[in-house]
């Protein structure tokens, strides 16, 4: 299961967005360094389309995707060189597989810090750059001298040259365009900015983000990042609501979608993550997997045999079923067809596994 990794300054709101994907009730007060040491929990991801297969199939246990979300202290001016909690923070965050910056955009009084997410992200952005530049850099001297007896170790050694220089003129590398040999040479190197990132710009309550400062954000961390925007002490409080007081508060909010939700569903994006199901009376499951995989590789997911004794998939899409009234429905409709181990399967298939072993 990947990490996502909450990055933010000091009183940004990181614990606050961690406590609410997580359920968790970690410490949030207004003063730096609250979180001192890092906390990993599992968020549900909501994913309606469980809620449609389970009542169709009166399943008794519904079973959402979930992700590891990371709660690490808040970043400060300084950190690539040990200021604050520098070098621990730096090291927790090289384990994760994908940023979640948290930018502060409101203003109080009693919480120090900037409410400008902009200055935030370029903040962040400083430290991080600095730290995979010296990285890389001791990287480099330890290839140099490997090249120096050895020819095959030199297009590594151009290839962490020419990041050296992207990350000495500032480039975060989740905003360059890079090569598949400057992919390659960095594999070993473990970089914080190479990993895909989205933002969350923690609003006040009522407020909007503006469209300038939506573009900006967008501007520094690339085409592919989401943004999302909204009042995470807000939020914070509705999900500890029960379940039918928190859609009637939303509903007279006018939050169609929470924050919470289009935060998981963004990192389920950047991770390139998608999700088949099983259904049945007795659980209705959703399964994660990397885009890409296989239909024997999807098997390994609900269980290693199934993917040793992998004979044939049957196969249809979530919305055939529904549209069906049930599975065994939409094989009786010639909706469910029989697929090979090579089936690519695809975000919102529903999956029967055939095996022997």
């Amino acid at each position: 299961m990947e990490k996502l990794g909450i990055v933010g300054l000091t009183n940004a709101g990181k614990s606050t967005l961690f406590n609410a994907l997580t359920g968790l009730d970690t410490p949030v007060a207004p003063h730096p360094f609250t979180t001192t040491e890092t906390t990993v929990a599992e968020a549900v991801v909501p994913d309606p389309r469980v809620d449609a297969l389970g009542e169709l199939h009166r399943s008794r246990k519904l079973v959402y995707p979930h992700i590891q979300v990371v709660d690490i202290a808040g970043l400060t001016s300084g950190a690539s060189h040990g200021a604050g909690l520098g070098n621990r923070f730096l090291g927790h965050l090289r384990e994760v597989d994908a940023l979640l910056f948290v930018l502060r955009a409101f203003a109080d009084a009693k919480v120090p810090g900037d409410a400008d997410p902009v200055a935030s992200l370029e903040a962040l952005e400083v430290e991080l750059t600095l730290a995979d530049l010296a990285s890389v850099e001791a990287a480099l001297e330890r290839r140099r001298k490997v090249a120096r007896t050895s020819p095959q170790a030199r297009p590594e050694v151009a290839a962490l040259e020419s990041i050296q220089s992207l990350l000495a003129e500032g480039t975060p590398l989740y905003r360059a365009s890079l090569s598949e040999d400057q992919r390659a040479a960095l594999r070993s190197v473990f970089l914080v900015t190479a990993k895909p990132a989205l933002a969350v710009v923690n609003l006040e309550e009522d407020a909007e983000l503006d469209p300038q400062v939506d573009a900006a954000i967008r501007s520094r961390l690339g085409d592919r990042a989401p943004v999302v925007a909204g009042p995470l002490a807000l939020e914070a409080e509705l999900v500890r609501l029960p379940p039918a007081e928190r859609i009637e508060l939303m509903a007279g909010l006018g939050i169609e979608l929470s924050t919470l939700d289009r935060v998981a569903r963004a990192a389920f994006e950047i991770l390139e993550r998608w999700t088949f199901f099983t259904t049945g009376e007795k659980d209705t499951h959703a399964w994660t997997f990397h885009r890409g995989a296989n239909a024997q590789a999807c098997a390994g997911v609900i269980h290693s045999d199934l993917a040793r004794g992998f004979i044939r998939a049957e196969v249809a899409t979530w919305r055939d079923v529904v549209a069906a009234g049930s599975w065994a429905k939409a094989k009786a409709t010639g909706k469910v067809r029989l697929e090979g181990r090579d089936y690519l399967v695809n975000d919102g298939d529903v999956l029967e596994i055939r095996f022997n072993v």
